[in-house]
């Protein structure tokens, strides 16, 4: 009896400690997990340990004990298992089928990056968002002693704009113990082109998030959802309605045990509800932009250009060799997020050989093969025209100006705001331009390029010339600038700003939302500059002439009666 209770009670304790250590790992249970196998190795040494306790009584009967010997053997056995499928899913023995992991296609710049205005250009980077980020908390009076602003800050398209989302978090364990009965009540969108911050509450509290405790909490949530699924980073984000998501690509992997990591499958968890679907990277609806994270994109195209000539010339020889600059950024095109980043040698100088766009929601990836600067001796020219100003650069931008590669670089304070903007030309990047507004450093790098001789007259022009824009109002706001008033005006299914100053235009009084217009108007940030405006009676301005005579017309009449009486 009393050897039948120690049984049960050695089982029992195995279960619980295995319970608990899976309840706070939470690996995944599938082969091609480390996880998995630190878990299995963990839980024979655990009951080796439990059994040697009860059964061994000395150092010669542990080593003569058949038991003990089994358990041994089966845990080298494991251990052997897990290092050579390690080896055989090495890049040493499968440099072909790690080079062919992503297959870039060499592109044309002036055709797949278009000229793009100024409300689509996402100026801020991630630590500029955060400040705004938490200075819109601290101003939430009811909210910020409760909560706090994660730091996820996810770069979006929303809506047609390069976005930043964040959820918010409980401030600690007590505040979520009074909390989570209702769940967090709001995230943040920074939009990145225009730096207006808003905090948008939820009608009903998201109860799954990455700050709960327990069955809420979204990886265990996820992990007794799908208990073999190996999720790689997870990601916020907001379908086009505003709806809070959580986006958790699946890992798959085509080389071995452990190697040739992909994405397979997308599982969309609803932040509020936790309800969940998969499905796979192909299926994905549009309006979702993260499934493949950028570093493992960084990574597929580091195998491919370093193993170009095999794992052995990639050590020694590198003849060939090619790997991804430091930092990457963001581009939006085509309402998908890109990964940019430049393509240097091996041997690590200071010049590009070109740079790559890699597509986030389909894998997609294009190599542009352009030489010039590297982006951080870009950003040390850009820091060197402010040096007396002691300001910062921020990971640059790539852009088309006038079909010149150029970055686009912030230009930031001691506190971390963005002051100047500056234009730095990739392939001679001794031309800086440096501006207080993207449209103003424009302008300057544009007269910089003619200088140069990189650039014609009429080239500049076109590239700064007027666009007209038509369509029915839908907002419209007035204010006052240095003493002139000047209305704002936005047209139906348009992110763009108009600015109408009515000292030029007195005519736009006229119009009202619903109203149609055509605008001519050269672009600019954070609002175009308008240069004329039509409707459907005409010119604005020749109306406003008219008017004006008629009124002077008839007031001479009137004097010329008064004289003659």
């Amino acid at each position: 009896m009393k050897s039948k209770k120690g049984k049960i009670i050695a089982v029992l304790a195995v279960l619980i400690i295995a319970g608990i250590y899976y309840y706070v790992t939470i690996p995944a249970i599938n082969i091609h997990a480390t996880g998995f196998w630190i878990f299995l190795i963990a839980l024979l040494v655990l009951c080796l340990f439990l059994y040697g306790i009860r059964k061994v009584r000395s150092p010669e009967e542990f080593k003569t004990n058949k038991v003990i010997k089994a358990g041994l053997g089966i845990i080298v056995a494991v251990v052997a298992v897990y290092l050579i499928g390690t080896l055989l899913s090495s890049p040493i023995i499968n440099a072909k089928k790690y080079r062919e992991l992503i297959t870039p296609e060499t592109s044309d710049f002036t055709e797949d990056i278009e000229q793009i205005s100024y409300n689509q250009i996402p100026i801020l980077d991630k630590d500029s968002a955060t400040l705004l980020g938490n200075r819109k908390m601290g101003s939430m009076v009811d909210m910020v002693s409760q909560f706090e602003v994660s730091s996820i800050y996810s770069q979006i398209n929303y809506q047609g704009r390069p976005v930043r989302v964040t959820p918010l978090t409980y401030a600690s364990p007590i505040k979520w113990l009074t909390n989570q009965k209702e769940g967090i009540p709001a995230y943040i969108t920074i939009d990145m082109t225009t730096q207006n911050t808003e905090l948008v509450k939820l009608k009903e509290g998201m109860k799954y998030t990455e700050s709960e405790y327990f069955n809420r909490n979204i990886y265990r949530h996820l992990r007794f959802r799908y208990p073999t699924y190996i999720f790689d980073q997870i990601s916020f984000e907001i379908d086009e309605e505003g709806t809070p998501f959580w986006i958790c690509p699946v890992k798959e992997y085509t080389i071995g045990l452990f190697g040739g990591q992909t994405i397979g499958k997308v599982v969309l968890c609803n932040a509020v509800t936790g309800e969940c679907t998969d499905m796979d990277v192909e299926d994905c609806p549009t309006w979702i932009d993260r499934v493949y994270p950028a570093d493992l994109l960084i990574e597929m195209y580091d195998y491919h250009g370093e193993l170009i000539n095999g794992f052995f010339n990639s050590v020694f020889g590198q003849k060939g060799c090619l790997k991804t600059t430091e930092g990457y950024n963001y581009l939006a095109i085509d309402d998908d997020v890109w990964v940019y980043t430049g393509v240097t040698s091996v041997s690590g100088d200071k010049s590009n050989v070109g740079f790559v766009l890699m597509n986030q929601r389909t894998r997609e990836t294009k190599y542009y093969e352009i030489p010039g600067a590297e982006e951080f001796s870009a950003m040390e020219s850009a820091e060197g025209q402010v040096q007396n100003l002691a300001y910062t650069a921020a990971f640059p931008l790539l852009l088309n100006i006038a079909d010149e590669p150029t970055y686009l670089i912030a230009l930031k304070d001691n506190a971390g705001l963005v002051k100047k903007y500056a234009m730095v030309n990739i392939q001679k990047y001794q031309n800086v331009a440096i501006g207080d507004t993207v449209s103003q450093c424009e302008e300057k790098y544009l007269e910089l390029l003619v200088d140069n001789g990189m650039l014609d007259d009429e080239k500049a022009a076109q590239s700064s010339e007027e666009k007209e824009a038509k369509g029915v109002i839908s907002r419209m706001a007035q204010a006052v600038v240095e003493g002139n008033t000047h209305y704002y005006l936005m047209l139906e299914n348009e992110d763009r700003i108009y600015d109408v100053p009515i000292t030029d235009f007195l005519g736009i009084v006229k119009y009202d939302v619903g109203d149609t217009i055509t605008l001519t108007y050269i672009e600019g940030e954070p609002a175009c500059e308008v240069t004329s405006v039509t409707g459907a009676s005409g010119d604005a301005r020749a109306e406003i002439e008219t008017e004006s005579t008629e009124e002077e017309t008839d007031e001479t009449a009137a004097e010329s009666e008064e004289t003659q009486s």
